[in-house]
């Protein structure tokens, strides 16, 4: 097991409208911090999924972003950032996501007593929705630039989670694709090789269909 961190933030979204150029629409970012929550394969309970073709679903089922990755952005921004700010459902301190790889699991609670368990399988990859909840017309370039996706998470292990919670990162030992790696192959062209690589780790089922159509599996 690695270094030992903690959940500063659990974060939940009630549906709210949002006016996006001419449409209007339900969205769920808006997050609300709170204490306690039930997790389960499906996300946090309460919060809300808008957009279920990008989001949501047991392959990305909990966002997880970092306060190393907070720090760069208010330093970046020149303003403070409440936890939830990026509609992470847990906001964890001690590591940055880009360097989290596909596969890596994330333990919360007690490693030796039953803990929740989250499995990395795809990095976020930013829209106009973001850009728009940040009041930044250019934000999506700018998200996409820092390379500070945040982590989407499969649910392993079910359960309660508290604020404060110790949170242990276990690395996945088959030589995966970062987060970093596959956020930048959404906006390139990844090899053949690339994305054989990424389909040997537990990606999301989102990215291994596109990988798997762009190969011809």
């Amino acid at each position: 097991m690695l270094e030992v961190v903690k959940i500063v933030s659990i974060n939940v979204g009630a549906a709210q409208e949002m006016q996006l150029g001419e449409r209007r629409l339900t969205t769920g970012i808006h997050k609300t911090p709170i204490d306690q929550v039930v997790i389960t394969s499906q996300g946090l309970a309460g919060d809300v999924v808008a957009d279920t073709e990008h989001h949501g679903g047991a392959d990305q089922a909990v966002y997880v972003y970092t306060t190393n990755d907070y720090d760069w952005w208010v330093e970046t921004l020149g303003r403070e950032l409440e936890p939830g700010t990026f509609g992470e459902n847990l906001t964890i301190s001690g590591f940055d996501s880009a360097n989290l790889h596909v596969g890596d699991r994330i333990f919360i609670g007690d490693p030796e007593d039953n803990p929740i368990i989250l499995e990395v399988t795809a990095p976020r990859i930013p829209c106009a929705v973001l850009a728009e909840h940040m009041g930044i017309s250019a934000f999506v370039k700018h998200f996409a630039v820092a390379e500070r996706p945040g982590a989407y998470c499969r649910v392993l292990e079910a359960g309660v989670i508290e604020t404060g919670q110790p949170v242990s990162l276990q690395p996945w030992m088959n030589g995966s694709v970062t987060l970093m790696e596959l956020m930048r192959w959404h906006y390139s062209k990844p090899t053949e090789r690339d994305m054989k690589r990424a389909l040997m780790s537990p990606i999301a089922e989102r990215w291994r269909k596109k990988y798997e159509e762009k190969l011809g599996l």
